[in-house]
């Protein structure tokens, strides 16, 4: 990788070119098969967010990670500049010559950083045009900047290219050395079991006995669950009083006021006994699961800041947490992909933030209340909020460290097991902070009364995990296995590498699918590794084009899988700035080639590291029960409609001869 001349080059040929003087580069130590650049940029003036001209970007393929949502990322593919969509945080670039093959192909990985109190991202520079821009922002007027030398990472590699993103990450962590990859982290054991979560089942109406009439109900089908998720519901909080300042906005009065946190303990919907001072409260649910139900472990939903809303200020018996209100700034990205934040409850009511010198002492006092009454985790939620909270306390890009300091040593303290899954946290800010959470929801929620979403969800959450999975292990979310779409979601979870859990309600259950996922003892074989599409489908788009088949890889001990799945006709708009459909329901099937090398690291699974295999493979298609002889090279075919799927088990072939 080279910038000289105005041009950023790869192997001699232009990614970017009519790149400013303004922008500089420095060399990367080299990681395994990456080669790369760090880019920066002097600038006229201090201020707290710069738009830098990168050059313009043509005649490429490219998939980018992007926030459609403060909160969530989703796949964008496109052939020049003008296409990457604002607030980008992963872009891989695929580099060929005129008419060359996919071996000649080179994979330039640009991973914006962040950079002292500043946090990077990139954006097309206007419709229709080839123009990359780089945007470096602190979140705060006043934290300022004018220059920067390490704002973005520019790596490339021949070949492979989930070898050059590995080598990205690797050369960034080397250089920022602010968060640990996934293959150093702690697993926690949860993802080896089957569980349930609460949300859909009851939404914030979780009770002990709901909770219960659930894990029954699953045990007496043969799908025990192993740990579940109570999910919000079971906190104590309140709403302010209603005061003329509360529509100093003009809008906020047309939202009911938000609930804030007022107390670490439960709530008195999970308070067991009619007298305080003996009841028990959640650690009465704790036992009943485990030693009742036979669960291994129990994990409690809260958001970074303790609730949605915060913890409300002057609340007695948390004076010590400091809380004081402020207010969501959005940023011109987000509000870019999102304009309905800048009217949104949180937005226009404010939040109650914990004091940063507090947020210590608040983490470890519930997770030490949770802990003592045997909960084993927690799934933390809301944590893109704090980029918006970083007027007055140095930024962005500080707030979130402080924050995520406090929470991986309570975490450590409290949850040994390394209890913790990330969600809502799709922003570099904590991201490149991240040393300890091993594992993160890989997208928006699933959504069982949103018939759009279904493609969407399996699309996006496949394209996310190239990105996540090189920090944590992507957790593809709950999903109901009795639902129109329920085989669809749940082969995906099966062969997603990460966590297979459902929210069913008591008594709605598929129990001939769920049987296909889960052991007797509660287990699922889990894949070695996060599902992440085929080198072929890395910059086709599988629910825009009505023509690709999304194909998802894993590995497992001694096999590959492949998922196939029709995500055609559903994704997010960039007009609408919403879900939309954008083609008929009953649009005929595609039709795919799947080849044993699809699975990208097949070789692993011959004897002898793969010396001396000729490629061919066995492949059986779950759907149909086949089993076929693929030689090397050869394609099945396969056809799928719309919400229709197959998983295909591949397993090399090699002839011993004695």
């Amino acid at each position: 990788v080279r910038l000289a001349g105005g041009e950023l080059s790869v192997r001699g040929r232009t990614v970017l070119s009519g790149v400013p003087d303004a922008v500089s580069a420095s060399p990367a130590a080299a990681r395994g098969p990456v080669d790369g650049v760090f880019l920066g940029a002097d600038l006229a003036g201090p201020a707290s967010r710069h738009v830098v001209s990168l050059g313009h970007m043509r005649g490429v393929r490219f998939m980018a990670c992007f926030r459609f949502k403060m909160w969530w990322m989703a796949q964008r593919m496109g052939d020049k500049g003008g296409d990457v969509p604002h607030e980008t945080q992963f872009l891989l670039v695929e580099s060929r010559a005129i008419g060359g093959e996919e071996d000649d192909a080179s994979y330039v990985v640009f991973l914006p950083l962040v950079e002292g109190a500043f946090r990077a991202s990139l954006q097309g520079g206007g419709a229709g045009g080839d123009e990359l821009q780089l945007c470096v922002e602190s979140g705060d007027a006043g934290t300022l900047a004018s220059s920067f030398d390490r704002a973005l990472f520019v790596g490339a590699a021949d070949s492979d290219p989930f070898a050059a993103i590995a080598g990205a990450v690797a050369a960034v962590r080397s250089c920022l050395g602010t968060f640990r990859p996934r293959a150093e982290k702690k697993l926690p054991a949860i993802v080896d079991y089957f569980g349930w979560c609460t949300w859909d089942a009851f939404y914030q109406d979780v009770t002990q006995e709901g909770v219960e009439a659930g894990l029954q109900s699953l045990a007496a089908g043969g799908a025990p669950p192993k740990f579940v998720i109570i999910d919000d519901g079971w906190q104590s909080v309140g709403t302010d009083k209603q005061s003329p300042d509360l529509d100093s906005a003009g809008e906020a009065g047309k939202s009911p006021p938000l609930p804030r946190l007022t107390g670490i303990k439960e709530n008195s919907k999970f308070q067991s006994g009619d007298d305080p001072a003996t009841a028990t409260g959640i650690e009465t649910l704790v036992r009943a699961a485990k030693e009742k139900y036979g669960l291994k472990y129990v994990y409690v939903w809260h958001a970074i800041t303790g609730y949605w809303g915060g913890v409300r200020p002057g609340v007695a018996g948390m004076e010590a947490y400091r809380s004081s209100m402020q207010f969501p700034k959005i940023s011109p990205g987000v509000a870019e992909n999102e304009p309905n934040m800048k009217t949104d409850v949180l937005t226009l009511q404010g939040l109650g933030l914990v004091h940063p010198q507090a947020v210590h002492r608040f983490y470890d006092e519930l997770h030490a209340y949770l802990a003592a009454a045997g909960v084993d985790g927690v799934k933390v939620d809301v944590q893109c909020v704090l980029e918006t909270l970083g007027a007055g306390h140095g930024g962005r890009v500080q707030l979130t460290r402080e924050y995520h300091r406090a929470l991986d040593a309570s975490v450590a303290k409290n949850f040994p097991d390394n209890g913790i899954i990330a969600c809502m946290s799709h922003n570099t800010d904590a991201l490149y902070c991240s040393k300890q959470t091993a594992v993160v929801r890989a997208s928006d929620d699933f959504f069982p009364r949103e018939a759009v979403s279904h493609t969407i969800h399996i699309a996006a959450v496949a394209y996310n995990s190239v990105f996540l999975g090189e920090f944590m292990l992507p957790d593809w979310d709950m999903f109901h296995s009795l639902h129109p779409a329920g085989d669809y979601h749940g082969s995906a979870r099966a062969i997603s590498g990460g966590p297979v859990y459902v929210s069913d309600a008591p008594g709605k259950h598929d129990f001939e699918l769920l049987r296909k996922m889960v052991l007797p003892d509660g287990t699922v074989l889990r894949a070695r590794l996060p599902g992440r599409p085929t080198r072929d489908c890395l910059f086709a788009d599988p629910a825009r084009d009505g023509a690709t088949l999304l194909k998802i890889w894993n590995m497992n001990r001694f096999t590959g899988v492949l998922g196939v799945y029709n995500c055609q006709g559903a994704a997010w708009s960039s007009a609408e700035k919403k879900n939309v459909f954008h083609q008929e329901a009953g649009a005929g099937a595609l039709t795919c080639g799947v080849r044993g090398r699809d699975v990208h690291l097949i070789a692993e699974a011959a004897t002898d590291g793969g010396a001396g295999w000729s490629g061919d493979c066995a492949v059986y298609r779950h759907g149909a029960g086949d089993l076929v002889v693929l030689p090397d090279g050869v394609a099945l075919p396969v056809s799928l409609k719309v919400l229709e799927h197959d998983v295909l088990t591949v397993s090399p072939i090699k002839v011993s001869t004695f």
